[in-house]
């Protein structure tokens, strides 16, 4: 299942989120707690361009960001091969 390529993972609508935790519990590896607003944001070492929203994920964590994205009880984080 693996692609072998970078993924896009994108926290889109991060207004929408909930702050449930979900994606940094399954994820932590790559998802974090933004302590100033209690949302998820990427882990800097993965941000594309300092985003705290979209980010890289290499292939070692394509299956904790797919499981993260499955989980998200308001479905914002998206994920996709990089183009």
């Amino acid at each position: 299942m693996m692609s072998g390529k970078p993924l896009k993972v994108t926290i889109k609508e991060r207004d929408e989120c909930i702050g449930c935790g979900a994606c940094w519990g399954i994820c932590p590896e790559f998802f974090e707690e933004n302590l100033e607003d209690g949302l998820s944001q990427i882990l800097a070492a993965y941000r594309f361009e300092g985003d705290i929203a979209e980010g890289r994920a290499p292939e070692t964590l394509e299956e904790c960001v797919r499981e993260a994205e499955e989980m998200c009880p308001v479905g914002i984080i998206h994920v996709e091969e990089d183009p």
